[in-house]
């Protein structure tokens, strides 16, 4: 590991920090470790230093390298780099292919499905954790397990969801505890979690990979079971919920505002599609798909995502879309005129409905007619589909226009309540507007014309509100 890796850093580190009192992430705290925001506590250096050189030299890296990274400031990239990477850099993509016996064309299309940068064929960044992972990858080719295409096509999804996991992890996350501008406290924070943190989270990793290896593994035998032919398009239901004013709210809420709401709507989304035996598919921004075995359950998250989103106070209400028929499996995605149909469908919805297609809808009558009640929607001519049957979805007993009149209720509510504010903050102006002028006709009369005690009239009471 040399020092001039890091005299490279020296630009990168003239971006802005984040704000301070960064807390740490909701996976770390249920590690049951107290937050540390060391900005709260003493600006112990010399203490800092001393840990972090401790840990340093302990990991292999010379005095002179931990000396050139403090009169760098850059001591922090170098705890990252030793403790995330504890092999040190010497190999490079040359050096690689000779030990490993990849191609080095090959080798470059592995690191860059991985989701990593081009870097030139003499600089030495590679590790032994990297000679490790080529080897993996040959053995999987080597045993029949994926060809080339697969095997790559596996790797750019693994590269894509580790980099989502570790930006969410450490934007802001348990791998930044607090937030410091001196290099020294920084690294002595990333070093305080890291050696209980960098261990959880790879063991939290392979348990939730191995429970969803499982869960698909299974799917994928039952369908043999069944006698369907593995391989073949799935039949499943496909549904899209959308918060309706998304964009227009996000125009007029800070960023802690609207990144509460994000939050928030993606709790409900996941617990609600999980709790009734669903799998969120992705989010996207204001949207969440889902995908489920049969129109019964897919009714039952539909209904209860509306049902969800009416009753909280800080999100609007939500529009649903459900089609069920077959559909293209790929790489944890969902393709093809079912997915498309469900997307279609979810944009024409009005706020707080289910809408199901024509399919979905006779499927769900001869499952659960008792449970559940569809009306006919006027046909409607979608993008590249032409002209469609929809139907309303209910529970049993409701009436085809009560969750239209509830939600033209609830969004009545919200805007009186938010022309009570404005209402409230309009009052308010006045009375300031009032009372600076008051103030500037004191400043600008004669102390014996004004008084000698030079009060200034009392402000009036904000008007009342109307029940």
């Amino acid at each position: 590991m040399s020092s001039k890796k890091y005299d490279g850093h020296k630009e990168r580190r003239r971006a802005p920090r984040p704000p301070k009192g960064t807390t740490r992430s909701i996976f770390s705290r249920a590690l049951g470790r107290q937050d540390v925001v060391l900005a709260s506590q003493p600006r112990d250096r010399d203490g800092a230093l001393a840990r972090v050189k401790s840990l340093l030299l302990a990991a292999g890296v010379t005095p002179e390298e931990i000396d050139q990274a403090v009169a760098n400031d850059v001591l922090d990239l170098l705890a990252v780099d030793c403790l995330l990477l504890p092999s040190p850099a010497r190999y490079s993509q040359q050096d690689v292919s000779r030990m490993t016996g990849l191609p080095l064309a090959l080798m470059r299309r592995f690191w860059r499905a991985l989701g990593f940068s081009d870097v030139a064929e003499d600089e030495r960044v590679f590790t032994d954790m990297d000679i490790k992972a080529v080897g993996m990858f040959q053995t999987m080719l080597e045993m029949g397990v994926a060809d080339i295409d697969t095997a790559l096509q596996l790797a750019r999804v693994i590269g894509s969801s580790m980099a989502r996991i570790a930006e969410a992890e450490v934007i802001p996350g348990s791998m930044t505890p607090g937030t410091q501008e001196d290099s020294i406290l920084a690294a002595d924070a990333f070093a305080s979690v890291a050696d209980s943190v960098i261990p959880a989270m790879a063991e939290l990793l392979e348990f939730v990979w191995r429970r969803h290896i499982r869960a698909a593994t299974r799917r994928t035998m039952l369908l043999r079971t069944h006698g369907k032919v593995v391989g073949a398009s799935p039949v499943l239901s496909v549904g899209f919920a959308d918060m309706v004013g998304f964009t227009l709210l996000s125009q007029h809420v800070s960023d802690e505002s609207l990144a509460e709401i994000v939050r928030r709507f993606e709790e409900l989304s996941h617990d609600t599609v999980t709790r009734l035996g669903g799998r969120v598919v992705k989010m996207i921004g204001d949207e969440v798909m889902f995908v489920v075995d049969g129109v019964v359950p897919a009714a039952r998250i539909g209904l209860g995502l509306a049902e969800e989103y009416s009753d909280d106070e800080l999100l609007s209400d939500v529009r649903v879309g459900l089609a069920m028929g077959p559909v293209l499996a790929r790489d944890g995605d969902y393709y093809g005129a079912t997915v498309n149909l469900a997307h279609r469908i979810v944009n024409i919805g009005t706020p707080g409905a289910v809408i199901m297609s024509d399919d979905f809808h006779t499927a769900l009558m001869e499952q659960a007619g008792d449970e559940f009640t569809g009306k006919a929607l006027r046909p409607r001519v979608l993008k590249d589909m032409g002209r469609v049957q929809l139907w309303w979805c209910g529970r049993a007993g409701t009436e085809v226009n009560d969750s239209g009149r509830v939600a033209d209720e609830r969004r009545s509510l919200r805007w009186d309540r938010m022309a009570e504010v404005l209402r409230d903050l309009e009052a308010l102006r006045d009375v300031g507007e009032r009372i600076v002028g008051q103030s500037r006709r004191g400043l600008a009369s004669d102390p014996d014309e004004t008084g000698s005690s030079g009060a200034i009239e009392e402000a009036p009471q904000a008007p009342p509100q109307e029940s």
